[in-house]
């Protein structure tokens, strides 16, 4: 399968499991405003087959750079770097996966960064939706601050909605898998 044609099964799937839409504006974000709108993204990265899907179009997006690891702001990014990480093993070339945590532990390291990652690696973050970009730029703070160097952003969707332009500010590189003019025209043609 071609990288266009695992990423339309993945729109697909995205639009069956975990795309809400309605012409009232009844989904509350995170953000607070309120939206038409709303990709719970987890029962398709949750999902074997989703998993599988994205974990070889981020490997594709990241195949040719020297990024060692990915991951992000728990619990959206954990199943997405997560299937990055075994699809970049599966092919020779692996990608870690780490976890950052909204709260630093209070015991044992106090770390907020969970993995076996170390000060001065090149990684991606990885996020499952960017709205306002908040958590995704949380998560790039976090990892600058235990020595992590951030090379790009990753999202399964971009709502576009002037997050990827928030977090563009913080990193050099802003990617997309999907975006939501993409889901929402292969939903109305369905």
């Amino acid at each position: 399968m071609t990288i266009r044609n695992l990423k339309e099964r993945l729109a697909d799937m995205i639009i069956a499991k975990s795309f809400k839409y309605s012409d009232n504006p009844p989904f509350t974000l995170a953000s607070g405003k309120t939206s038409n709108y709303y990709f719970n993204c987890k029962p398709t990265t949750l999902d074997p087959e989703g998993m599988n899907l994205i974990g070889e179009i981020i490997f594709d997006m990241l195949a040719d750079t020297d990024i060692t690891a990915a991951g992000g702001l728990t619990l959206g990014a954990d199943p997405i770097a997560n299937a990055l990480s075994v699809i970049s093993y599966q092919k020779g070339k692996p990608i870690k996966s780490f976890i950052v945590r909204k709260d630093a532990k209070g015991h044992g390291t106090k770390s907020a960064i969970e993995g076996n990652v170390q000060a001065g690696e090149r990684v991606a973050i990885i996020d499952d939706v960017i709205t306002t970009g908040g958590s995704t730029i949380t998560a790039i703070e976090r990892a600058r601050e235990t020595g992590l160097v951030v090379d790009r952003v990753i999202a399964l969707i971009d709502r576009e909605e002037g997050g990827r332009e928030n977090i563009a500010a913080h990193v050099a590189r802003v990617d997309a898998v999907l975006t939501r003019t993409q889901i929402m025209a292969r939903y109305h043609k369905g």
